[in-house]
């Protein structure tokens, strides 16, 4: 048998365990259930868990007997993401009750998989601005970030290995980094969202979290639907830029020292670090995808706002909704434009270095429930479509977590994991 108990290992050690016969998917979403009754009350994770759907699916896996890559993996997914088999509400009681017919294709292919979908996990409204009920796993006076607060919470919680978010804008690595979980928010494109309700298409992708970078692999090949490829053996040191972006003063100073000595520690431990400054335009990024996010979110929304305008909350209303539709499609339109154009001068700066390593959040989760947080550390990264990930390095002034996000170039998201694997592996 796992010498942990079972509803604290990696997917990878899951899969490893069931496939060998030591345990079985019954038996790994029995030990996950019990956990999360007796968290869930202080942590208000999910929005939809029934246990015997849960347990007659694991059993169901277990009958069948074929060993997928997922094989009785609990799985979490964010309550924007269609369930054939329950409710999907969107954060909001607009659409309390709602069932989808049919699997977004992200839970499709974790079924395919033999993954084990557990529940819903609670999203902000629309996964926008307005919270959940969701608390941070250690501290429930804290937000535990979002808009995939729910997912992260479970992660971090220790309920679930894998959790399914998405992000627009921090909506996953904000929640990863706040709740001490790996996230993960692919090249823009990559990974289908078919199913998934759609904020703003043009920043829109799926976000996953997870206990370890390998897991974070392996799902990302399911959710590619491709035969999974583990990492390579040995990596070579990366060659990193130590980028403080344009919101670096809006990093606690304690955030600013660890991120330092970070860096410091890297090129100590045979990294080529190096200090890099972006273009002077990215300071206009967030102000670019504030404009891009809100038109798109804005029209989205347009049945909402035309028959249940009063059942949106006052903070989505005088914020995103306001933004989106007091802009005009000029606006939009030259946002989209500026932004392609960094795109395109961030490609060239990626020539010289591997990964970037740049703050995740200002520090750890601020307190009070009624905001998820700064999210200006992950707009930039958003924006230029790139993929980032975020590790649990650090620990504040709290004895809370504080990320480290890693960003690559796009399309090279395996490269992204090899430096992420080597970072994690190297700092002290």
């Amino acid at each position: 048998m796992p010498t942990k108990p079972l509803h604290q290992l990696t997917a990878t050690e899951i899969v490893q365990a069931i496939t060998a016969g030591k345990t079985s998917a019954e038996a790994v979403a029995q030990a996950c259930l019990e956990y999360i009754a007796g968290r869930e009350p202080q942590v208000q994770a999910w929005h939809y868990l029934e246990p015997d759907l849960v347990l007659r699916q694991a059993r169901a896996l277990d009958r069948r007997g074929t060993s997928g890559p997922l094989q009785g993996v609990p799985v979490a997914i964010k309550d924007i993401i269609d369930t054939c088999d329950m409710p999907t509400e969107y954060g909001t009681p607009i659409h309390k009750g709602h069932r989808p017919r049919i699997d977004a294709v992200c839970v499709a292919l974790t079924r395919r998989a033999g993954g084990l979908i557990m529940g819903k996990t609670v999203t902000t409204e629309f996964a926008n601005r307005f919270p959940g009920k969701t608390m941070h796993p250690m501290d429930p006076k804290r937000t535990p970030g979002g808009s995939s607060s729910g997912s992260a919470a479970a992660v971090g919680a220790g309920m679930v290995p894998l959790g399914v978010g998405t992000q627009t804008t921090a909506s996953t690595i904000r929640p990863a980094a706040f709740c001490g979980c790996v996230g993960y928010r692919p090249t823009w494109g990559d990974l289908r969202c078919a199913g998934v309700m759609e904020a703003a298409g043009s920043l829109d992708t799926l976000g996953l979290i997870a206990r370890s970078v390998e897991d974070v692999v392996l799902y990302r090949d399911v959710l590619l639907g491709i035969k999974p490829e583990p990492l390579p053996a040995a990596t070579v040191a990366p060659r990193i830029g130590f980028c403080r972006t344009p919101v670096w003063d809006q990093c606690e100073a304690e955030t600013q020292r660890l991120l330092e000595e970070c860096a410091a520690g890297l090129a100590k431990a045979g990294a080529k670090v190096t200090e890099v400054t972006l273009p002077e335009e990215f300071g206009r990024i967030e102000d670019a995808h504030r404009w891009i996010s809100s038109f798109e979110f804005a029209r989205n929304r347009a049945w909402e706002i035309d028959h249940h305008l009063d059942m949106i909350s006052e903070t989505l209303r005088n914020n995103r909704l306001q933004d989106g539709l007091s802009c005009s499609f000029g606006k939009y339109s030259d946002a989209r434009v500026f932004a392609e154009r960094c795109r395109l001068m961030l490609d060239d700066l990626f020539a010289d270095y591997d990964v970037l390593l740049a703050p995740a959040t200002a520090g750890e989760a601020p307190l009070g429930l009624n905001s998820t947080g700064n999210a200006a550390f992950c707009a930039i990264w958003t924006s230029m479509h790139v993929p980032a990930m975020t590790l649990p390095l650090f620990t504040g002034p709290n004895g809370l977590p504080i990320g480290a996000q890693l960003i690559a170039r796009r399309y090279n998201d395996r490269r992204l994991f090899e430096a992420a694997r080597w970072v994690a592996g190297s700092y002290k």
